[in-house]
């Protein structure tokens, strides 16, 4: 009697492997179809605020760029200005600096500040997956140190250097921090706005399963980690969760000043916290703030920037950076 065996059923290489509603689909194939809008903008002289912006290529064999920002006051103010090295959010695979939302922010930073500010063109997971966007955010603060552009070199302070991010870029700007210990330096300062910490046990509003926000899922979140960083240790690796059992001590980090930022409504809200607080506990010897948000959710101010919670936020910010100055 002749029988068939039984054979799988084929694998569509159209299937999706992973999804990020209204926002990124992965496909088996290896093809990726970002699904939000995006606009490109060029470099110009911003109307509103009078502040410049070019583009640099700073590594032509991985095409890794930067766009400088430099406010009006560069040439009225007769002292150097802070720079900043400033890193996009976007889930470590959307947005670029180039994109109209991102470079409309910093533009308005970037006047509100006085800085001098270097918005970092990292390489965009899936395609280039993490740790490709923290050696670029790397390669890009050894740029600016190496003040090799006219701009930093006659306008940028390189003794008052930040950096700061937003949501994924929070989390890069940790990172990267935490190599400028490694390596013995310090930079002025850290900002970390909403950023992207998370790990494998849930905590504090997580545990309602999308906080009260409306912008995250902790399914999303769980997922999201794993495909950006394929190579990761899993939810508690110390890129993801800085506060996991057996991470490096946060005493390490390589900057003066640290500022966290939170949000009431953010699903990563208690993440920040704890983040904050082990920083303080951890022995670290610079001076941390906490600012929180109330009643707004993950990036508001980026979101919706005339609102009077943004124009708060802004002036914070500012302030932050110009403290000591």
């Amino acid at each position: 009697m002749n029988s068939t065996a039984a054979s799988a059923p084929p694998v569509d290489s159209d299937d999706i492997i992973f999804e990020l509603a209204g926002a990124i689909c992965i496909y088996r194939s290896g093809r990726v179809e970002r699904l939000r809008p995006d606009e490109f903008v060029p470099p110009s002289r911003d109307p509103t605020t009078g502040v410049q912006s070019k583009d640099i290529t700073i590594n032509p064999t991985n095409g890794l760029s930067v766009r400088l920002y430099l406010p009006p006051s560069a040439t009225s103010i007769p002292k150097k200005l802070p720079v900043l090295l400033t890193i996009h959010g976007g889930g470590f695979c959307l947005i670029r600096s180039s994109s109209s939302i991102y470079h409309n922010y910093i533009n308005s930073l970037t006047a509100k500040a006085g800085i001098l500010s270097v918005s970092v063109d990292y390489r965009l997971a899936p395609e280039n997956p993490l740790p490709a966007a923290y050696d670029d955010c790397w390669e890009a603060l050894e740029w600016i140190l190496a003040a090799e552009d006219p701009w930093l070199s006659k306008f940028g302070d390189l003794e008052k250097v930040f950096i700061a991010g937003e949501s994924a870029g929070g989390n890069i700007a940790h990172n990267v921090g935490m190599r400028v210990g490694r390596e013995g330096k310090k930079v002025e300062g850290l900002v970390m706005v909403h950023s992207f910490f998370w790990g494998k046990d849930r905590i504090g509003n997580e545990e309602l399963e999308s906080g009260k926000g409306k912008n995250q899922k902790v399914e999303d979140a769980n997922a999201l980690w794993l495909t950006v960083f394929p190579g990761a240790t899993g939810l508690d690796d110390s890129r993801i969760n800085p506060a996991a059992e057996g991470a490096p001590s946060l005493a390490t980090l390589g900057c003066r000043r640290v500022l966290v930022c939170i949000a009431e409504l953010d699903l990563l809200r208690e993440r920040g916290r704890v983040y904050y607080e082990k920083l303080k506990e951890s022995g670290w010897e610079g001076e941390a703030e906490l600012l929180e948000s109330k009643g707004e959710d993950h990036c508001f101010f980026i979101i919706e920037p005339g609102s009077l919670k943004a124009e708060e936020f802004m002036e914070r910010m500012a302030s932050f950076f110009n403290k000591y100055s």
